[in-house]
């Protein structure tokens, strides 16, 4: 189980972070963050391997940054400089090794202009 929070309303040019707590350890899972915008399809923001490695979606590189601590079973993403384009539900993903998938609930976030 995925637990998000930390979504709202802010302006365009603002800072937000996501949090989101997993049930269970996530020392070897793949952690991530999707976004869905109202009729557009789920993308990757952002992930984070086990080992510390990260990807981003180009059109969040240099704003966005995702980070994870272990001990508490959390992934983070901190939202710099946010854009009205970044408004969407975002989701917190778990990969296990077995290649099974676990979502979170979604948080909202919106940015206005």
């Amino acid at each position: 189980q995925l637990q998000a929070c930390g979504g709202g309303l802010v302006q365009a040019g603002g800072s937000m972070r996501l949090s989101c707590v997993a049930s269970g350890s996530v020392i070897f899972s793949f952690m991530g963050w999707y976004r869905q915008a109202s009729g557009k399809q789920r993308e990757l923001v952002a992930r984070i391997s086990s080992g510390g490695s990260t990807n981003y979606a180009d059109s969040v590189k240099g704003r966005f940054s995702i980070s994870r601590d272990n001990a508490k079973n959390t992934v983070y993403l901190q939202m710099n400089s946010l854009k009205p384009v970044d408004t969407a539900v975002y989701y917190c993903n778990r990969h296990v090794m077995s290649g099974v998938d676990y979502w979170g609930q979604g948080t909202q976030v919106t940015v206005s202009s």
